[in-house]
């Protein structure tokens, strides 16, 4: 086997939970050696079961069996410092979280005394600020992020609702693995500050704060069910779902109402959901799910089956990829990477280290550049919200990305702003493609017609890196895939996001973030339990977006080694099931099935939403905060802020597991309690007491939170068309630089035209006559 992207790199693992156990997982999938540092009694997620299946106490639990995968275990006692030292100075990355295996170092104290190392904290709000000592949990920076109530998820009648299957988590991960990759890329020596609030912001929200300032509009005002969304079918679930007018059009027809189309008004089937969803549920319920997939795939309306824990290997496009393999060490099912690298491989997944199993290791140095990627030419051939997540992370730390358009078919988040077309330069004011692609060149190019692609291949043979994310029957059609590419620059790096992967019977399946949320599990895990599931709408996307970055980080350093390009396959489904593998690995390991809780979880009791007394900004009462009791520590310090009511000193709410028996009657006090008070003093209360607590935020309003501003998270930009605005950045702060990420609006609509293609050679004429023949332009064709 050829050797890993990451083979010779040496990480120190500090970290406990899952945002550090999956971001080193990840490194080691790359090839990394991988040294898991753990306190005599091991790390807790080695006992650790969401369902609360026994874990035998000869063996490890299935989770952490799987996150562990490839890696070392060194025991070290708490006054045995002068190992962890000596591992730290033949390594290259440690990584560290506020639950760290050796207390006594910081990762300031690490970084000082080991300035060749890349030094990764993952903390919830960030290493300094005035909120970086306070508690917090997956939950309430769910909450803080603006991601519970952000995309108007869920009932309006009922609370809102959390992403389930503690999603932030692993996206943070992902984010904070891709994050140690861009610094150690860059040359030794650097320490990441890394924000798990600030992640949840960039996956869960979208773009709120840019959007507020350009429009003084919030994205949303009011909650809803998603039409039609999850709905039952004669034999189980079926999710459908519409992101444009065409697929509403689409739809009515599928169901048999062509005349709730309405195209002088194309979404006005969203304003009447209330009337038409009763009738396109009973239309569902009285057909099978592979009739509805059937009819939906040919009337090319996204669909996907409901997938969960028990049902999702499965499928016959699991099965045939495969997206699921054998646990080295106990042989139950966990995900495949969420990548494929070709020709360079991924390490295959080895047993899990027993505790202290590795007694003794061993440990190679690189290059210093302003930036990461300065000098990088990328083409950005992707559209929406995943693909141009991941090469903004690119434009955002030094290199040249071209995003790829046409006058026929622009970025389709270009119009999806409600802009109408009456207004001059209306595709210019979309705050979704301007918070997406700061710092890219605009390139239009209409690839349909033969001079389009011959200066399409003639670009391409420039770029390191082309990216894209059609599904793969249009680049398949052009000639343009892996190996086209490979003969027009041998060294390039290809990545190709589709939704469903290159291969499989779903691969040319549209593929909308709610789609994959659906055909992953992140949906089943989401919404309250006597409901059907509701889908997060949002983090399919941008789960996509960091994994695929992922991927090509691994792929920069395989070519820096061997300058030999690569393909990388980060389909969008795969990434999904990454994140969401905990419920395959628990059903597959022991035969439990994980179920939607509303807005409780596995790791704290209590925990909920709980109404305040306050009128929110837009009149009405959905004004809630986030409570998260996770050890027996912070119930005594709930207690004291509570007054030490009577019902709380009962003796069975001392323990997680009496506090889980007798949750409904803990919240219906702390309802109570709650429902007396204003969100600011609920949270005065608590935090100041050691309790993890969080006003579930509208996410416009993110730019107020204090803690965002000291670490300057948003950072404003002028733009010629909208003026001054606020975008968010990266959830990290890199020691060496750069201080803002930001260095110029996202471009205008072919802005860049003339300077790329004189750059490949064309005469002013010949740049003229492309225009007026229409293969390029400035404004979308009429």
């Amino acid at each position: 086997m050829s050797p890993t992207p990451l083979d010779g790199w040496t990480v120190v693992d500090l970290t406990t939970g899952i945002p550090g156990a999956y971001c080193t997982k990840l490194l080691a999938d790359g090839g990394a050696q991988v040294v898991k540092v753990e306190a005599p009694e091991g790390d807790p997620l080695r006992r650790w079961s969401a369902s609360g299946a026994a874990v035998p106490p000869d063996g490890d639990g299935a989770l952490f069996s799987f996150l562990a995968c490839s890696k070392e275990s060194v025991v070290v006692g708490p006054g045995d410092l002068d190992t962890v030292r000596d591992l730290f100075e033949s390594a290259d990355v440690v990584v560290w979280s506020p639950d760290s295996s050796v207390p006594a170092l910081s990762p300031r104290d690490i970084h000082r005394d080991h300035p060749h190392l890349v030094v990764t904290s993952i903390t919830p709000f960030g290493l300094d600020g005035p909120w970086s000592d306070r508690p917090a949990t997956e939950f309430t920076l769910q909450a803080w992020s603006g991601g519970i109530i952000g995309l108007g998820r869920g009932d309006p009648d009922r609370p809102p609702v959390c992403v389930g299957g503690r999603a932030g988590d692993w996206v943070s991960g992902a984010y904070a693995a891709a994050a140690t990759l861009a610094a150690r890329l860059r040359g030794p020596g650097e320490l990441v500050d890394f924000s798990m609030l600030e992640a949840h912001i960039l996956s869960l929200t979208y773009h709120p704060v840019t959007f507020f300032d350009m429009l003084d509009r919030p994205w949303q005002a009011t909650r809803r069910l998603n039409m039609p969304g999850v709905a039952t079918a004669k034999d189980g679930l079926i999710a459908l779902g519409c992101a444009t007018a065409q697929q509403f059009f689409d739809l009515c027809a599928m169901v048999g109402h062509p005349e709730w189309i309405d195209e002088k008004n194309p979404f006005s089937i969203i304003q009447r959901a209330g009337d038409v969803a009763p009738v396109i549920q009973e239309w569902l319920a009285g057909r099978t799910v592979a009739e509805i997939r059937e009819l939906a795939t040919a009337f090319r309306i996204p669909n996907a089956v409901v997938v969960n824990g028990a049902n999702a290997p499965a499928l016959d496009h699991f099965s045939e990829r495969p997206s699921f393999l054998a646990n080295p060490s106990y042989g139950f099912l966990q995900p495949a990477p969420p990548y494929r690298l070709t020709p360079a491989q991924l390490r295959p997944p080895a047993p899990a280290p027993r505790l202290g199993e590795h007694s003794s290791v061993t440990r190679m140095p690189h290059r210093r550049d302003p930036l990461p990627f300065s000098g990088l030419r990328v083409l950005d051939m992707t559209a929406f919200w995943a693909g141009p997540s991941c090469t903004h992370v690119l434009a955002l730390l030094g290199a040249e990305v071209i995003h790829l358009e046409s006058t026929t078919r622009p970025d389709g988040t270009r119009l999806i702003a409600g802009v109408p077309p009456t207004v001059d330069q209306w595709w210019e004011m979309s705050p979704i493609f301007a918070g997406l692609n700061t710092g890219k060149k605009s390139l239009t190019l209409d690839f349909a017609t033969e001079r389009g692609r011959e200066l399409l291949r003639r670009l391409i043979a420039t770029c390191d890196v082309v990216v894209e994310n059609y599904t793969p029957r249009v680049l398949d059609q052009l000639g343009l895939g892996y190996a086209a590419v490979k003969d027009l620059r041998p060294d390039a790096i290809m990545v190709r996001m589709p939704g469903f992967g290159l291969d499989g019977p779903w691969r040319d399946h549209a593929a909308f973030a709610f789609v994959i949320e659906d055909a992953s599990g992140l949906t089943w895990l989401t919404g309250h339990p006597d409901q059907n599931p509701v889908e997060p709408y949002s983090i399919g996307d941008p789960n996509a977006g960091v994994h695929a970055l992922n991927g090509l980080l691994l792929a920069l350093e395989h070519r820096r080694r061997t300058g030999e390009g690569l393909q990388v396959e980060a389909a969008m489904v795969d990434a999904a099931l990454n994140v969401a593998a905990e419920q395959v690995i628990e059903y597959s390991a022991y035969g439990k099935l994980l179920e939607r809780t509303g807005n409780r979880g596995p790791t704290a009791a209590p925990q909920n939403l709980y109404r305040t007394a306050d009128t929110d900004e837009f009149g009405g009462t959905d004004s809630w905060v986030a409570i998260a009791v996770a050890t027996d520590e912070q119930w005594e310090a709930l207690r004291e802020a509570l007054g030490r009511p009577d019902w709380a000193t009962n003796p069975d709410l001392s323990t997680a597991d009496g506090r889980r028996a007798h949750h409904d009657g803990i919240d219906e006090r702390l309802a109570v309690w709650c429902r007396e008070r204003g969100a600011e003093e609920i949270i005065d209360r608590l935090w100041s007491a050691g309790v993890p607590v969080g006003k579930v935020l509208q996410p416009h309003r993110q730019g107020e939170l204090e803690q965002l501003r000291h670490r300057g998270f948003f950072e404003e930009l002028d733009h010629p068309v909208n003026g001054t605005a606020r975008y968010s950045t990266w959830p990290a702060r890199f020691s060496r630089g750069p201080e803002r990420l930001h260095v110029r609006p996202a471009p205008l609509l072919g802005e860049h035209n003339h300077e790329l293609l004189s750059g490949l050679g064309l005469t002013e004429a010949e740049i003229a006559a492309l225009e007026a023949d229409g293969v390029i332009g400035r404004a979308p064709a009429r």
